[in-house]
């Protein structure tokens, strides 16, 4: 038992610090951070979204989008459309995020390209990831009671 717990949670951790690495590294020369290069690539590969879909997409709170898109816009990556409500504002790149998002993008296609998994084999990993995120959310949220 102890050994599953532990290749798990390794393996995750190792994971999600390598996921880091990656877009730390690509992203020095902008001086942004692993939240802004999400931002970045959900603005740049969906039409227009806002920053509630944003929140969607990323799987982040409100809290950390919103200082996200400030510190991006406030350094020219993107421009918020005039709307009633901030939150529902289309999120827009200038030239600067489209250029920084083309390249985190590819940089996204060049990583999976480089991880040797067949179609199958990827389903199969997405969908047993699928299965343990739903029961720790399910675990967490009944952890409560």
């Amino acid at each position: 038992m102890q050994d599953r717990f532990e290749t798990f949670t390794v393996l995750i951790n190792k994971i999600s610090r390598s996921i880091r690495r990656i877009k730390n590294q690509e992203m020095a020369q902008y001086n942004l951070r692993s939240i802004h290069v999400s931002c970045l690539y959900y603005i740049y590969s969906l039409e227009d979204p806002t920053a509630t879909e944003l929140c969607e997409h990323c799987q982040e709170d409100k809290a950390t989008v919103s200082r996200a898109l400030d510190y991006l816009e406030a350094n020219d990556f993107i421009l918020r459309e005039n709307a009633a409500k901030r939150y529902k504002r289309p999120l827009v790149l200038t030239e600067l995020g489209a250029e920084a998002g083309k390249r985190i993008a590819d940089k996204i296609d060049g990583v999976l390209d480089r991880i040797e998994l067949t179609e199958e084999e990827r389903a199969d990993f997405y969908r047993s990831l699928s299965v343990i995120s739903r029961a720790l959310e399910h675990i967490c949220n009944n952890s409560k009671e």
